[in-house]
């Protein structure tokens, strides 16, 4: 029984590390659509934190379970659990937060609006594409 969970284990590390997408992810019901795209320039960057959507939370916890439980005996067994759960799930947290830039945009059109670009160093003077999906922003990125 320990040898298969220890099995699942690695291979959840293992195959969750061979995503190799580099660019933005659309989701499966959007990347069809037809998208909108505003130009303009940053008047003000500021670095903020993206908190965890509740996946790396969910996923710690789930994976520190399973390595509590093949620690202890009897209640021992049980605090084991509880305890690799909890700890788990407070690293998935932590692992699942992004770094991220709100920035502030003077719009081609003359509006300024604020959006979030996630995990990309822009900075105010740099001229950006706002992709959106919708009333949704899809990607922020800097213009060439």
């Amino acid at each position: 029984m320990k040898k298969s969970i220890y099995s699942l284990v690695v291979a959840v590390i293992l195959f969750g590390g061979c995503a190799t997408n580099t660019g933005p992810e659309y989701d499966g019901n959007s990347y069809a659509q037809i998208k909108r795209y505003d130009m303009g320039t940053v008047i003000e960057s500021r670095p903020v934190v993206i908190s965890d959507s509740g996946s790396g939370k969910f996923l710690g916890a789930l994976i520190g379970a399973v390595v509590g439980s093949t620690m202890g005996k009897a209640s021992g067994k049980t605090l084991a659990t509880l305890g690799g759960g909890l700890a788990g799930a407070y690293v998935g947290n932590e692992v699942g937060k992004a770094n991220a830039s709100e920035l502030t945009v003077e719009l081609d059109n003359g509006d300024n609006i604020v959006v979030i670009a996630k995990g990309k160093e822009i900075f105010a003077g740099d001229r950006v594409k706002i992709i959106k999906d919708g009333n949704r922003v899809a990607e922020v990125r800097r213009a060439d």
